[in-house]
């Protein structure tokens, strides 16, 4: 499959499903800036992170197909959607993958979870600019106006500017009309806690569902994602794929024999 080289190509995912309103949103915000081709997987896979799809055979279906843009659903995982784009689908390598727009947010540890930074990882792992997009409102039909206006503008910048080698965005932003700008952040530390309501099934069998509370362990740190956001900012949060602890190498030393 052939694609012009005359205009940026932009592949785009999330993992709310490819007919969430989101992701249409996210489309809509990317489409003037270059040749949109969309992969995401056919249905909500929430909480994937990078999961990947081993026991059953990916299935690709191409739903839409006009000038500047491609749209497939796949019935696997956000990582998947992106492994399949770059070997499979696509005749070369794009120029910016934007993941979202997610229907909640992504900020602090739920980075670790999430399949939208999951897709966003693996664009960066193949060393291409990524970002991964949120909105703090879960609810399917959120207004996606101010979400859409920051994802092109960040998509534009990394676009022109470019990323530094091994590193993604993590941008949220606030469900507000009255945003104050963009915030670049560090990610809050903290944990979920609470983290599953108990009930029982039909046939008094105990059952789970998750759910929890965030334990923020720096509230009033304002160079966090979760204070900017509170504040009425976006974060945007450099996410890195080298997970080596460089800074404790030296400390850790004395245990090789």
């Amino acid at each position: 499959m052939g694609y012009s080289d005359k205009k940026p190509l932009i592949l785009v995912t999330n993992d709310d499903g490819v007919q969430s309103k989101g992701i249409k949103s996210l489309i809509e915000a990317v489409r003037p800036l270059g040749e949109v081709v969309v992969v995401a997987p056919d249905s909500a896979r929430s909480g994937m992170s990078s999961a990947l799809t081993v026991y059953v055979p990916l299935r690709i279906s191409l739903l839409k197909k006009e000038e500047d843009l491609t749209v497939y659903a796949c019935n696997g995982t956000p990582v998947d959607c992106v492994k399949l784009a770059i070997n499979e689908i696509l005749d070369r390598k794009p120029d910016l993958i934007v993941s979202g727009i997610n229907h909640g947010s992504n900020a602090a540890i739920c980075v670790v979870y999430s399949g939208t930074m999951g897709a966003t990882l693996e664009g960066c792992i193949w060393g291409i600019p990524s970002i991964g997009v949120s909105l703090t409102d879960h609810d399917k039909d959120a207004d996606f106006s101010e979400a859409q206006k920051y994802a092109r503008m960040l998509a534009e910048k990394t676009l022109t500017e470019g990323l530094p080698e091994g590193v993604c965005l993590n941008v949220n932003v606030p469900d507000r009309t009255d945003i104050k700008g963009i915030k670049i952040c560090t990610q809050t530390q903290g944990r979920w806690t609470a983290e599953f309501m108990k009930s029982q099934d039909a046939l008094g069998k105990d059952v789970y569902w998750l759910t929890g509370v965030f334990e923020n362990h720096n509230p009033d740190d304002e160079n966090t994602d979760e204070w900017a956001l509170a504040n009425g900012y976006v974060s945007v949060v450099p996410c890195k794929i080298d997970l080596t602890a460089h800074q404790v190498l030296e400390q850790l030393k004395h245990w090789e024999i």
